[in-house]
């Protein structure tokens, strides 16, 4: 198709932002709903965006994860936010264990102040950053590393965690799906993750909203196996109802606070 000026901004502002409701493009672009959905429509039968209900992504793969270095740079201010407001809550003196995802790295570089921790990882960028912080020890899971990440899985990853019981479980996830399943693309990596959420006294999510409504191959848990989801925009239906069933505490995370 033929873009309009209209039409590229559009594409622009949901690569850059994510995932996007129609209230929202509708109101940055100082145009009617109408309108938004009319452009919407237009970019989705030609392939270059993917609509699900009250809004608007760019088109993703079931089976593949986008690459690690373009995930580091998406959403990098929110993660940042999510990262403050994780650290915030970790205490002093407890014990944690770290899995995989640019989220969770951003949680270890704002760990660099706390002391006292015990920190069990199967990523060895987070290995990397946090055996740099004082009084802090690591320990890092056995099994097979994957070139793409650094993230370690298999097997014997999953008989390593299963020595540890520890205070948090601290979790990433590529996708939470509108049924409230907890989504993933590896399998070895989801088959470590269920067992750290079953090693920890509680467990803690941390997703930005571009993973609302984005769909992945294996399921990893469900909403309601989570204690506290850590988040950079309110969640919408029917995200907020499953947290509310399922008892699961939601921290906005926005740049001067945190609301419940």
């Amino acid at each position: 198709m033929n873009l309009n000026p209209r039409h590229t901004q559009l594409l622009e502002e949901v690569r850059a932002r994510g995932p996007q409701t129609i209230e929202a493009l509708a109101e940055r672009f100082g145009v009617t709903l109408q309108t938004v959905r009319r452009d919407v429509q237009r970019l989705a039968e030609a392939g270059l965006l993917s609509r699900f209900h009250g809004g608007v992504r760019l088109p993703v793969s079931t089976t593949e994860n986008i690459a690690y270095r373009q995930r580091q740079r998406m959403s990098s201010e929110a993660k940042i936010r999510i990262a403050r407001a994780v650290a915030r809550r970790v205490p002093n003196g407890c014990s944690l264990i770290m899995n995989i995802g640019t989220t969770i790295e951003a949680v270890a570089h704002e760990l660099r102040h706390h002391r006292g921790l015990r920190v069990i990882t199967n990523n060895l960028h987070i290995a990397s950053l946090m055996s740099g912080h004082p009084d802090c020890e690591v320990i890092v899971a056995g099994g097979q590393v994957r070139s793409a990440d650094q993230g370690i899985v298999g097997e014997a990853t999953v008989d390593f965690m299963r020595q540890f019981r520890v205070d948090i479980g601290l979790i990433g996830i590529s996708g939470i799906e509108a049924d409230g399943t907890l989504r993933d693309f590896d399998y070895r990596e989801v088959k470590v993750a269920r067992t750290i959420v079953e090693q920890s006294r509680e467990v803690w999510l941390a997703a930005d909203h571009s993973k609302f409504n984005r769909p992945a191959m294996v399921e990893l848990a469900r909403l309601d196996d989570i204690d506290v989801l850590f988040t950079d925009l309110p969640p919408s239906p029917p995200f907020d109802e499953l947290m509310a069933q399922g008892h699961v505490e939601c921290v906005v995370c926005g740049d001067d606070h945190d609301a419940p």
